[in-house]
Order: structure tokens, then C-alpha cells, then sequence
């Protein structure tokens, strides 16, 4: 055989390998798509499924039922049988439509406000009058601002007081609106009377807010002293630079040089 001929027969066998491995490319890959779009069952959630349902009263319920679908539109973690989620409790809400997975479900959901707390977050409970707490105003989830103003002496001089207001403490989550304030809208009891709510704040922020609470209450021995919150913004708040005020600085904000020269000698600037 001349080795033309002997290079023409390598060239059709490697042609023969190469239409059979295609072969089997293609008929693998049909195979697959094939099985793509094979139909199985899966559970669906029939209505919303709240947060802390257990999958056992879900299903008892009615809150599931079940779907065909194609097989790669099975999410990962669906389950096969209702059976997976009986003991398990939902974890967070599972929407209409949604596929049930066990991702959605734990062996014990923490629910309340034990679900909003994790790492250093802490719920501590604040009593106050109507005006401290936001009475009627606050709700849930909104935000806030410890504002606080302390008393005080100079070190050496024990017969002067001064007093100075800051904000101790930023964007507070409420956990819980003041108990029992508002019923039909309407404020159920005075300004003056004592409510609580609960805030989430780490563990640091605790003690703060536990030192504000004790000297600038009501209690601290003055009437010149006090704590309130103010409410955030719900979108996108933001923070002035942080600042102390006192008598001196309300009196000198915005005064024109001649202005301030009249507070100096006329009011001893203010101190």
C-alpha cells in the first residue's frame, strides 16, 4: 500500500470515529433534555404560609397542594412528600405559588420578638410617660433616637449646675410600641401616665441606654433632666454630625459678631 493510500484509510477512520462519538454526543444530550422536560410532582404553597406555622398544620389546612412541573424547574431542597415537613415549623412566609422546600422550615422557629434578637442584640424594656415613648405614635419596626440631657458640675466647683443635651443613642429598632397605648386610634390613657416598649439594641448600647435612663429620668432628682425618642425617618435617614448642646451653645448659634459681642458683656456669654 503506497502511503497515499495508507494516509487516505487513517483520514476515514478518524473521520468514522469522529461521526461516531458525535453520535453519542447527541444522542446523550437528547436523552438529557428528554429527561428535562420529564413532569413530576411537586408542593406548592395553595395561600401564604405565615411565618411559625407548623408543616403539619399547613397541610391540615389546606395552606399546600400539588403542581406538575418540568424537572428542571424543580428548585433545590423541594419536597417529595408531605411527610418532610411534619414537625418542622416555617420559618418565614412562604407566598402563594411558592415550591415547599425544607429550607423554609426548621425544627423550631423562633418567632416573636426572640426572632428579631441575634448575636449582641439585646430587648430592653423602656418605661416612660406618653411623650417620652412617641405614645399613639410609634409602631413595630420603626426606628428611633435616644435624646437625653444630663446635669452637671465642674470638677472643683460643686455650686454651679450646667446641663447638656445630646443624642445618646441612634436608630433604635422598636420591637414592641408602647402597651396598651392606642385602641381605635385613639390614645386609651393621658400623656402622663406610664407605658413601655421594648427595643432592640446590642449590649453596649444597653449600658448607655441604662445610664440615661437612670440620670436623666424623671427620677434623677430634677425636673431640668429628661430622655425622649424621636422618630426616624422610614427611608433612607441620615445623621447631623454629632454635637452637645448647652445654654451657651442655644444662645450663640446664629448670632451675628455684634450679636455675640452684646451676649458677652451684657449676658456673661451665656455659661
Amino acid at each position: 500500500m503506497t502511503e497515499r493510500a495508507r494516509n487516505i484509510v487513517i483520514a476515514v477512520a478518524l473521520a468514522g470515529v469522529a461521526a461516531l462519538l458525535t453520535g453519542l454526543y447527541v444522542t446523550n444530550y437528547q436523552r438529557h433534555v428528554q429527561r428535562g422536560e420529564e413532569h413530576v410532582t411537586v408542593f406548592v404553597a395553595a395561600r401564604p404560609i405565615p411565618a411559625g406555622t407548623s408543616g403539619a398544620d399547613a397541610v391540615a389546612r389546606g395552606m399546600v397542594t400539588h403542581k406538575l412541573v418540568t424537572r428542571n424547574a424543580v428548585v433545590p431542597g423541594a419536597v417529595s412528600n408531605t411527610d418532610q415537613i411534619n414537625g418542622l415549623v416555617a420559618t418565614q412566609q412562604i407566598y402563594e405559588g411558592e415550591q415547599i422546600t425544607k429550607l423554609r422550615f426548621s425544627t423550631s422557629a423562633v418567632t416573636g420578638i426572640h426572632g428579631e434578637l441575634s448575636g449582641t442584640l439585646r430587648a430592653f424594656q423602656v418605661q416612660g410617660d406618653g411623650n417620652e415613648l412617641l405614645a399613639g405614635t410609634l409602631r413595630a419596626g420603626d426606628h428611633v433616637d435616644l435624646i437625653a440631657t444630663f446635669k452637671y458640675h465642674i470638677a472643683g466647683n460643686t455650686s454651679d449646675t450646667f446641663f447638656a443635651t445630646r443624642t445618646v443613642l441612634r436608630n433604635l429598632k422598636v420591637l414592641r410600641p408602647p402597651s396598651g397605648a392606642v385602641a381605635n386610634g385613639k390614645l386609651t390613657s393621658g400623656f402622663n401616665d406610664h407605658y413601655s416598649a421594648v427595643l432592640a439594641v446590642t449590649d453596649s448600647q444597653a449600658q448607655k441606654l441604662d445610664f440615661t435612663l437612670a440620670n436623666a429620668g424623671s427620677n434623677s432628682g430634677g425636673s431640668n433632666t429628661g430622655w425622649s425618642l424621636s422618630l426616624r425617618s422610614p427611608v433612607k435617614a441620615q445623621d447631623s454630625p454629632e454635637s452637645v448642646t448647652t445654654l451657651s451653645s442655644v444662645l450663640r448659634d446664629g448670632l451675628r459678631p455684634a450679636q455675640l459681642n452684646q451676649l458677652y458683656s451684657k449676658y456673661g456669654g451665656g455659661q
